[in-house]
């Protein structure tokens, strides 16, 4: 696998998967369109509800109440973090778990900002809740870009205690 991933092939390759998260991720946000109005709540586990609601701001809603200038400002972030990931898996294509999160974040962010620049807010779907209690709800691009961050955090301890050249000499 590893070699795979080395060269410009390599490169492809993640583009292409973090095109699949983003195209997975809009799937789901159409479907759930489709079946739910904004009202609606559905139970599918004693902690877990399907919802539909328009988030125009950030994660857990941060800066959704303002004015819309907020909009062209997540979608320039998203563009920024886009180019920089991609500078990233070009230079790291052989790092399957850091190249693995990253690909997931890329995902995650493309999926979002295309619901930002389609939609004008993002669609999230699923609500965690307990004894009276609830996250804010999100969908499978904020849990692809969750897991793809915890991969690349992961990845930084396991080379943090790697001694340097200089160290085991």
């Amino acid at each position: 696998m590893r070699s795979l991933m080395t060269g410009r092939k390599g490169l492809v390759l993640w583009l292409l998967a973090a095109a699949g998260v983003a195209l997975l991720d809009q799937l789901s946000k159409q479907l759930v369109l489709r079946a739910l109005q904004p009202a609606d709540s559905v139970a599918i586990a004693p902690f877990v509800n399907l919802v539909l609601w328009f988030n125009r701001g950030a994660a857990f809603s941060f800066l959704s109440d303002g004015t819309g200038w907020q909009r062209p400002f997540l979608i320039g972030i998203a563009l920024v973090a886009a180019v920089i990931i991609v500078w990233l898996l070009a230079r790291h294509r052989a790092e399957l778990l850091f190249c693995a999160g990253l690909m997931l974040v890329l995902g995650g962010a493309l999926g979002n900002m295309w619901d930002r620049i389609l939609h004008g807010h993002v669609i999230d779907f699923v609500l965690l809740h307990a004894g009276g209690y609830q996250w804010p709800a999100f969908n499978l691009a904020d849990s692809a870009i969750t897991i793809g961050a915890a991969m690349i955090i992961i990845d930084g301890f396991r080379h943090m205690h790697k001694p340097s050249v200089r160290e085991s000499e």
